[in-house]
């Protein structure tokens, strides 16, 4: 089997380029198909990951996976990856759970997040995954948990989070 980073390495290959797929393209899909646009290269992948150096590898109903490579760019003043980076893959592995259950026509937004650090990342770590999970979903809103760990399993943060969701054409009013 293939390292995490001889993956993450493959994974960049395939991908298109950073960019927004057409809104009405993307309100006619499910967010399942949405996301596994992006994960074969149908559809771009958000700027975000990018800057970022982090990437959607997989998403079925109800989870979802992002690879990560810590680096110096990351760092903050103390000399480790920023908490902040913790948090946006945490925040972006358990939003899109709650992404891969939203009908076509729907939308939904983070309403809160709670991201709780185990230990530093560093640019020696290597790379990571940060794994989310639904815990509960409805019709209005959705809970999810996130953990972010190496590759021989070490926890480094983990999380959760609340979302609402809507109608897409509520949104426009």
């Amino acid at each position: 089997m293939p390292s995490w980073q001889e993956q993450f390495d493959a994974l960049k290959m395939k991908m298109t380029g950073p960019g927004l797929p057409q809104a009405d393209a993307a309100a006619q899909m499910s967010g399942l198909e949405f996301l596994q646009g992006i994960i074969i290269g149908k559809l771009p992948y958000p700027p975000i990951n990018a800057t970022l150096d982090f990437y959607l590898i997989e998403a079925e109903k109800g989870r979802a996976v992002f690879h990560g490579l810590p680096s110096m760019k990351h760092y903050n003043p103390i000399g480790s990856v920023h908490g902040g980076w913790h948090a946006t893959l945490l925040d972006s592995c358990m939003a899109v759970a709650v992404h891969t259950l939203i009908e076509p026509g729907q939308a939904y937004t983070s309403l809160e997040i709670k991201v709780n650090f185990v230990r530093p990342l560093t640019d020696a770590t290597g790379p990571v995954r940060a794994e989310g999970k639904i815990v509960a979903s409805g019709r209005r809103t959705a809970t999810a948990e996130g953990r972010l760990t190496d590759e021989s399993g070490r926890l480094y943060s983990h999380g959760s989070t609340t979302c609402l969701i809507f109608d897409q054409a509520a949104q426009s009013r």
